[in-house]
């Protein structure tokens, strides 16, 4: 998709040509943009002894500084001035930065979490978002972003749980696909590369901690960690990829030949680059230790296919430089890398205009059709768990409403770990954010009396303001209990990066809170903002309304009103299973049936999900009907077209996600107790009713066998069609009459047509 002119390849082999062994190397490092920095000014001086010799990569850090996206545009274009036009080749860097929810900078959009957009079930919405991503990021004069994170979902206890798509490898990869088609477009002179991240199977650590060593086997690592990654790169054409912190079967990845090399470019075809988890080089000698020192590292990692070392050169630099010399390293491998990375940056068009017009960089930031996004975007996040007697929507004009909850007036936490508020510590200073408590006051009539007490903190143990919240929920006709988690880096929060937890239940004493007031009597909506799945069951058993909001970004609060309020009804999905008790970690809807009631289960607590992957209530009913498999008996044909029809027979609009899952009945190896093979949101009036045709491409039906090679096994599937994982409407049979040896996968979705019924 994405090729070089004869001219750009010409100009690539002068350059390596030209270049000594010390400015390949700094082409294969970065540098982050403050290290240029003094006094709040780029330093000449500071460019002069950093990059005398060029650089490969700046990263910005989060927008680089608290300042107007036109000063950060200006320091781009500084720096990118100095290598242009007084470095000895002058060949301009790329720069990176976050954008799993949004650019991470000042002024931009912050969109859902990423854990939030997979509840919508929602490809084209995903590029819609990455698309406006990409806009923004480029007129600050970014080029490349860390993001999306591909990992399969499945330890709750991991922190950046929240940055993941979801437990299933299909609603990742397609979500995934999504999300970097709309970030790079068509034109990479015009696009942000997206990097795929974290290579691989980083979100099945040990103890769900992050950084753990990862224990898998060959077979579930390719059939279900690999499987997004593949997919983005063979359809999506992504051109970077981030090599992950940890161990494989004791081989860290950033130093795996099988992975980094064997199957992602000689297997897979993938011509971009790989990337540097922050500081991974170096972790080869100061973590895992299988290296000796910075220069070993360097080996290491370069000669597995890892091509840019960031946020400064520790392996890929002297010692390296010097082994090279001595005839210990081949610089062949270090040309092969430069010349990837020339490569993008010839695609970027950086050779041709680095600079970008820094005074015009705010006008498409957060602009009122990029909010009208965020907010449709965090409408369809809504997830609504439980709805008992109808009590949701409420009418606006009831008398009184109590919202309580440390998160019904927060802004900060409706955010993921790297949005900008979040990555920053500020809160309110980087973009309008519009609260639960301040969407519930928007919504409700004038003569509508709220009363407001947060009751407690998310994390501390102070029960002190109970008694007002209390007080708030019996004086009033409903309450709205907004609680759940806190979102961010390193600290001071319950999930993000580095922030593990081996407990699920509601932070601090926020269940003792949520019992408190259902000791009132009155009825409770439960809202929850969070970036995990959550142990829930006593809300569950007690609270007759529960609203998962994940963490909805900027325009969170008028999207949970809207919903709350009937002005939109819910329809998103869960993306995960949320499980009882953390004891049940890790559970998904697509274990083994070995893994099961009947051998597999606990003397304390039932064995299956509190709710289960694909749940989602509505305040309509949809009903299914009309299960068609054609053909039932598959001989050579490339796909089977598997039909249904979907009726609305409430009495409001409303969304539906129809979902198709399989099961293959006898197998060479076990195989899951069902899968998800395509899926599909429609929209419908009440009584009106829709077909829905699954092209199941029979090539999706492969894994990989007893002796790893991947095949479609002739054989019965049992073909379900539902509202959740659980929530099966429609059952069918299929039967493939023929082995298939698939080798190496071509085709990765299923198409879904809708037409009326």
């Amino acid at each position: 998709m994405f090729d070089l002119t004869s001219e750009q390849q010409t100009r690539i082999d002068q350059l390596l040509e030209e270049m000594t062994l010390e400015e390949k190397m700094a082409q294969l490092t970065g540098y982050t943009i403050r290290e240029f920095v003094e006094d709040g000014q780029i330093s000449h001086a500071k460019l002069e002894e950093l990059l005398g010799g060029g650089i490969g990569q700046i990263a910005l850090s989060g927008g680089a500084f608290e300042q107007p996206v036109e000063k950060t545009a200006q320091n781009i274009n500084a720096v990118q001035k100095f290598l242009v036009e007084e470095t000895r080749l002058g060949i301009p860097a790329i720069v990176n930065d976050e954008c799993i929810s949004g650019f991470t900078c000042m002024g931009a959009t912050h969109f859902p979490q990423a854990i939030g957009m997979a509840a919508t079930w929602s490809p084209e919405l995903e590029s819609q978002m990455t698309d406006i991503i990409r806009q923004q990021a480029r007129a600050a004069g970014s080029h490349l972003m860390y993001s999306p994170v591909l990992e399969v979902a499945r330890d709750p206890r991991w922190g950046r749980t929240e940055e993941t798509l979801g437990e299933d490898p299909y609603l990742v990869a397609r979500m995934a696909t999504a999300f970097v088609q709309g970030l790079q477009g068509q034109d990479l002179r015009e696009g942000i590369i997206p990097t795929l991240k974290h290579y691989a199977a980083y979100s099945f650590s040990e103890g769900g901690r992050n950084c753990a060593p990862v224990h898998l086997g060959p077979r579930e690592l390719r059939d279900v960690f690999l499987f997004p990654f593949e997919v983005a790169i063979k359809e999506g054409h992504a051109q970077s990829v981030m090599a992950a912190y940890h161990e494989i079967d004791g081989i860290p990845c950033a130093a795996s030949h099988e992975l980094l090399t064997e199957i992602l470019r000689n297997q897979w075809g993938f011509e971009g680059i790989v990337v540097a988890d922050w500081g991974v080089t170096g972790m080869l000698y100061r973590f895992h230790y299988t290296a000796a020192d910075a220069t070993e590292a360097g080996k290491q990692a370069l000669s597995a296919g890892l091509d840019i070392e960031v946020p400064s050169p520790d392996c890929y630099s002297e010692g390296l430089i010097e082994a090279i010399r001595r005839g210990e390293f081949p610089e062949a491998i270090v040309d092969q890398s430069v010349r990837r990375h020339l490569r993008l940056k010839f695609l970027l068009g950086l050779f041709d205009d680095p600079y970008v017009p820094a005074e015009e960089a705010s006008k498409i930031f957060d602009i009122p059709a990029h909010r009208a996004l965020a907010r449709e975007a965090a409408r369809r996040v809504m997830t609504l768990l439980k709805n008992d007697g109808d009590l949701l929507p409420l009418e606006k004009d009831i008398k009184s409403i109590a919202v309580v909850g440390p998160n019904a007036a927060s802004t900060h936490n409706l955010h993921g770990d790297y949005a900008f508020t979040v990555y920053k510590g500020s809160e309110g200073d980087a973009v309008r954010i519009v609260s639960i408590l301040e969407g519930i006051k928007q919504h409700v009539s004038p003569h509508t009396e709220v009363r407001y007490a947060p009751g407690c903190d998310v994390m501390d143990n102070s029960t002190e303001g109970f008694a007002e919240a209390v007080q708030a929920a019996a004086d009033s006709d409903v309450v709205i209990a907004v609680v759940g988690g806190r979102s961010a880096l390193h600290k001071d929060g319950t999930s993000g990066e580095n922030l593990d937890r081996a407990d699920l239940d509601l932070p601090g004493v926020q269940k003792e809170l949520l019992k408190a007031l259902y000791e009132t009597g009155k009825p409770i909506v439960a809202v929850l903002v969070n970036g995990r799945p959550l142990t829930i069951e006593w809300m569950t058993e007690n609270i007759p309304a529960i609203l998962e909001a994940w963490l909805p970004g900027e325009e969170g609060g008028n999207a949970v009103a809207d919903v709350l309020f009937g002005d939109y009804n819910p329809g998103g999905k869960l993306p995960v299973s949320l499980l009882r008790t953390v004891g049940q970690a890790p559970t998904t809807y697509d274990r083994r049936l070995s893994s099961s009631a009947q051998f597999g289960h606990y003397v304390d607590v039932p064995w299956d999900p509190l709710y289960p992957f694909g749940h989602g209530l509505s305040y309509t009913e949809f009903a299914y009907s009309n299960l068609e498999v054609t053909p039932e008996q598959v001989q050579d044909e490339e796909e089977v077209h598997i039909s249904c029809e979907v009726q609305n027979v409430g009495e409001r609009a409303g969304d539906e996600v129809v979902q198709l899952y399989v099961h293959d009945l006898v197998a060479s190896v076990t195989r899951p107790r069902k899968e998800l093979k395509g899926f599909q949101r429609i929209t419908l009036e009440p009584g009106e009713k829709k077909r829905l045709t699954f092209a199941l491409p029979v090539e999706l039906l492969s894994y990989h066998d007893r002796d790893m090679n991947l095949v479609v096994e002739p054989g019965e599937f049992t073909v379900m069609i539902g509202a959740s994982s659980e929530d099966i409407r429609l059952e069918g049979k299929l039967e493939l009459k023929q082995l298939r040896e698939v080798g190496s996968r071509s085709r990765f979705h299923t198409e879904v047509t809708v037409s009326p019924a």
